[in-house]
């Protein structure tokens, strides 16, 4: 089966490091197509890039599909064009955020979330509620970074992510918490190995959760808000 796992941002090296991961948790049965959404910005921080990113998202979902891609990531912790893709493609769409809230609600009763930069926070945060996290969610947590330093200079932020997952666990009661930018699951290992509770990383669990979803035969409906665009 094929699971196509596009990033939304330009930066090949981080499509090469999420390809890593998702090829790392797929197993023998699933075959990755990782792909770049080229023209677009270098990272996604915030509303304005994810609204820039879409189209070319959306038209790599579509070449993805041409391959023979059965269902699709979208490796964005902001889950951007997550409903306009999923009235584009033919297969099922996940997005990142969905699908690591959704592993971390089935291991902890209350998590948290770190992620880069500040502007992401409300994003998480409406996201979450849009998920049906409620309580469960106790807080997100920015460490304040660009996105792009997890590419360029892992060595200085990987402890500042590290300090922020120890104080969700100690201050926020957190029993799990979520990573929430798709450029830290290269990290993960790490970062686990740092943090005294378990770290979800949403990239592994995505994969499989579209496979299942493909493999179930369930198919987004396309009756309503998911329906084809119109040809006009």
């Amino acid at each position: 089966m094929k699971i196509h796992i596009v990033n939304p941002n330009s930066t090949v090296a981080m499509t090469d490091s999420i390809a890593i991961s998702a090829r790392a948790a797929a197993g023998a049965d699933i075959e990755i197509i990782a792909a770049t959404a080229h023209g677009t910005p270098t990272s996604i921080e915030g509303y304005a890039d994810e609204a820039r990113a879409v189209p070319a998202m959306l038209d790599a979902i579509l070449t993805a599909e041409s391959q023979g891609a059965m269902a699709h990531v979208i490796a964005c912790f902001d889950d951007p064009g997550l409903d306009a893709a999923r009235a584009f493609a033919n297969g099922p769409v996940v997005g990142l955020c969905e699908s690591a809230l959704i592993a971390a609600g089935r291991i902890a009763k209350r998590f948290s979330v770190v992620t880069t930069l500040p502007r992401a926070i409300p994003i998480i945060e409406d996201l979450a509620d849009t998920y049906g996290c409620g309580r469960r969610l106790r807080k997100v947590h920015a460490a304040d970074i660009p996105v792009l330093d997890l590419e360029t200079a892992a060595d200085r932020v990987l402890p500042l992510i590290a300090a922020k997952i120890r104080q969700a666990a100690e201050e926020d009661g957190a029993e799990a918490v979520v990573l929430g930018c798709a450029g830290m699951s290269a990290h993960l290992s790490w970062l686990e190995r740092e943090a005294g509770v378990p770290v979800i990383d949403g990239i592994g669990f995505a994969v499989r959760f579209a496979a299942a979803l493909a493999a179930s035969n369930i198919v987004t409906s396309k009756v309503g808000a998911y329906a084809p665009p119109r040809i006009k």
